[in-house]
């Protein structure tokens, strides 16, 4: 009898989400997809099911609410979870000084409440079990303070030292954490950093979501720790270690002040 493995992916309507959503239907695994946004749920879940002969779950959810893990956790608790990808996130520009709070604090919610909670109530499961795979999306901003965008480079920050310790906690269960590292990627993540301003277009470095998630999904199946997807991030992240912070923050704000004139 074939067994049934079934992921779970937020955010998984479009770019990284969409991409993973894609590579597990690849390797057939039923999928449960969350996203705020229903119409494009609709159009992935036809696709998917099309495609590759699977069944797709969709809810349509903001996880940037409060109580939204436990709720969503209520919907999904009778299906026993194999993979979980705690994928959904946005980010914000400007000093914090001026950005808007109501904002900031779903950006938080969603970073790490819901990213945290979500992951506690799955792993009971996983570790009755003895198996079970936990990929969080992080960023190569978790690796150093973020000027203009302070709010989102911490949140990250959060989400790197919360993987890393878990994994650590969690070696000889059977279930792996990783955290996915990317630089800048290829998605709408810009359009909404930048709240419909599209003169703040990032075009160094830039990498195809489908490839970020791809190094992330073979990192994952791995159960490697840190995945940070091509050589110019991996040597970005190392720097933070070797400059003084100061000096490492103030290169940040250059870098987010050049990428707002682009």
């Amino acid at each position: 009898m074939k067994t049934i493995k079934t992921a779970l992916v937020t955010g998984g309507a479009s770019g990284l989400g969409y991409e993973f959503a894609l590579l597990l239907a690849k390797n057939s695994f039923q999928l449960i997809l969350i996203d705020i946004d229903s119409d494009q749920l609709e159009i992935v879940k036809n696709e998917l099911e099309q495609n590759f002969q699977i069944k797709v779950h969709t809810i349509t959810k903001d996880l940037s609410l409060q109580n939204s893990a436990a709720e969503l956790f209520e919907e999904v608790k009778e299906t026993p979870i194999d993979v979980l990808i705690n994928n959904a996130g946005f980010g914000l520009f400007g000093p914090f000084y001026s950005t808007n709070w109501n904002r900031e604090s779903s950006m938080i919610n969603l970073h790490v409440v819901t990213t945290t909670q979500l992951t506690k109530l799955l792993l009971d499961g996983m570790i009755k079990r003895g198996r079970g795979k936990i990929l969080n999306i992080s960023s190569l901003a978790a690796f150093q303070p973020g000027p203009l965008m302070a709010i989102y480079y911490a949140s990250k920050a959060y989400i790197l030292s919360f993987s890393e310790a878990i994994a650590n906690e969690l070696k000889g269960t059977g279930v792996t954490v990783t955290v996915l590292c990317p630089g800048q990627t290829k998605t709408s993540f810009q359009e909404v950093v930048s709240e419909g301003n599209k003169t703040n277009k990032i075009s160094f470095n830039i990498a195809t979501a489908s490839k970020v998630a791809e190094y992330g999904y073979k990192a994952m199946m791995r159960g490697k720790t840190m995945a940070i997807p091509g050589v110019t991030n991996k040597i970005l992240s190392f720097l933070p270690r070797i400059l003084p912070r100061k000096i490492a923050t103030a290169i940040v704000r250059k870098i987010q002040e050049k990428n707002r004139e682009l």
